[in-house]
């Protein structure tokens, strides 16, 4: 006999805690395979294709596109039956061999991307018929499955799937039993306060199919067209628009907050000729040649400087222990960087910068700038960061107080690089100026430490040559 098992949403790791469904990538009546992709969602950290682990007839989903769901709700059901191979050859074409599971799942725990199964021996998955009377050939379930997908669970639907269609809000629904089951049909009759125990259903034991629905939709709307008097429209008020903070927004809100709310922090700053640092930069990239890949970035560079700076001054690569009352001196330098993408502010993490030259690091973070801008950015890319570099420059502006990305010590920002007036050996000159400024966590030092370190930076960005002394 066949079984309907429910797919709840998976805990994607990294903490997460809910996910917003973005795109259904299969529709109520069709046959997915074990470790299918089912839905795209998008989580405060990455858009995440969430496999099912279960192989058969998806008849229901649950929840909209651009609902929010918390882990653990139901996302889908799947009808599963027994599981026979084909003349010997799976799905993809190659010998079905043996391991895949007679239950048509994949037995794994559905814990990050994926459940982790192989994929080239998955099996044809034909559900068993409930009864007689709705038969239906294997061959021909694909045509038949959205029909299927009103009336399979006539015997009743479980205790997951009735909790999911049940009123939101103030619709009529039946208290009694109503020979209803799929839903859609439900969730449609809600659409337009419609009561089904108003409806008398055509289906096989008087079931309600959506048909039935329609016709009491069309009923309805006839019928209060030809009793409706003219009315004028009532003027319109202005309204406000109200945007939800969740997603990457509301991941940004809630640690920027807990970063003020937490980080007793404090903020000081330089301006530097940075006219030294772009001409190294000019030479190192011609001395390179057009085949030796990509330019070093001045980020790159402002990078390097860092991770020696850290060096120095290893205090500001630190967090804080406020339960246990301690300072956790961190070994390795973790660099993250600022990125505004389309979705909003990510800071994707250069893993072990302190081991990486300009060129190392500059390719990494141009790869990281990339899956940032196609939203490919994998949660643990973006965690465990131990400083952060945030070059608000981009944005035309010269300089700024940055929140400390919790729970990091320090943020360094770098304002835009541009011509100015300076006192050059003596002179009144055009060079080229950047202000740099440090947002520190008192906690772990005080504003000696923090200028020691701004003030390295500084002699690193003027004279790019003090950095030699530490390469």
């Amino acid at each position: 006999m066949a079984q309907v098992l429910e797919f709840k949403l998976p805990d994607l790791g990294e903490g997460l805690t809910e996910a917003e469904i973005v795109r259904w990538l299969v529709e109520v009546g069709d046959v997915v395979a074990v470790d299918q992709p089912v839905v795209e969602v998008e989580t405060a950290k990455a858009m995440v294709e969430v496999p099912c682990p279960y192989g058969g007839v998806v008849t229901a989903r649950y929840g909209e596109e651009g609902t929010e769901l918390p882990v653990g709700a139901p996302l889908l059901t799947v009808a599963v039956g027994s599981v026979e191979p084909v003349a010997g050859r799976d799905d993809s074409g190659g010998s079905t061999g043996g391991g895949a599971a007679e239950s048509g799942t994949s037995g794994n725990v559905l814990v990050g991307y994926g459940t982790g199964a192989p994929v080239a021996r998955r099996r044809r998955v034909r559900p068993t018929p409930v009864s007689a009377e709705s038969s239906v050939p294997a061959t021909g379930i694909k045509a038949s499955a959205r029909a299927d997908a009103e009336t399979f669970m006539a015997a009743g639907p479980t205790p997951a799937a009735a909790a999911a269609s049940a009123p939101t809000s103030g619709v009529v629904e039946p208290q009694g039993p109503v020979a209803v089951i799929s839903p859609l049909v439900r969730k449609l009759a809600r659409q337009h306060g419609l009561d089904l125990r108003q409806i008398v259903g055509t289906g096989r034991d008087g079931l309600i199919l959506r048909t039935d629905v329609e016709s009491a939709v069309r009923a309805a709307d006839e019928e209060s067209a030809a009793g409706a008097e003219p009315v004028t429209a009532p003027k319109a008020e202005p309204s406000v628009e109200r945007i939800p903070l969740r997603g990457v927004r509301g991941a940004v809100a809630d640690k920027l907050s807990r970063s003020r709310r937490e980080i007793p922090d404090a903020t000081c700053w330089v301006d530097a000729d940075a006219t030294e640092l772009m001409a190294a930069r000019a030479a190192m990239n011609a001395a390179g040649g057009s085949a030796a890949g990509p330019k070093v970035s001045v980020l790159a560079l402002l990078a390097r400087i860092c991770t020696a700076a850290l060096a120095r001054f290893p205090e500001l690569n630190s967090t804080v222990d406020a339960d246990a009352r301690e300072i956790v001196r961190l070994a390795g330098v973790h660099l993250g960087f600022a990125a505004q993408t389309e979705r909003g502010l990510v800071v994707p993490v250069v893993r072990d910068a302190h081991t990486r030259n300009a060129e190392s690091i500059g390719a990494e973070i141009a790869r990281l700038t990339g899956a940032a801008r196609d939203g490919k950015l994998t949660p643990a890319q973006l965690t465990g960061g131990t400083f952060t570099l945030n070059n608000y420059g981009v944005f035309g502006v010269d300089g700024s107080t940055p929140i400390i990305n919790h729970p990091e010590a320090a943020m360094l920002g770098v304002g835009r690089i541009m011509p100015k007036p300076w006192v050059h050996e003596g002179e009144l000159a055009v060079r080229q100026v950047v202000q740099l400024s440090l947002t520190f966590d008192h906690r772990v030092c005080d504003g000696g430490t923090a200028g020691g370190f701004l003030r390295y930076v500084a002699d690193c960005v003027e004279q790019p040559a003090v950095l030699l002394r530490t390469l």
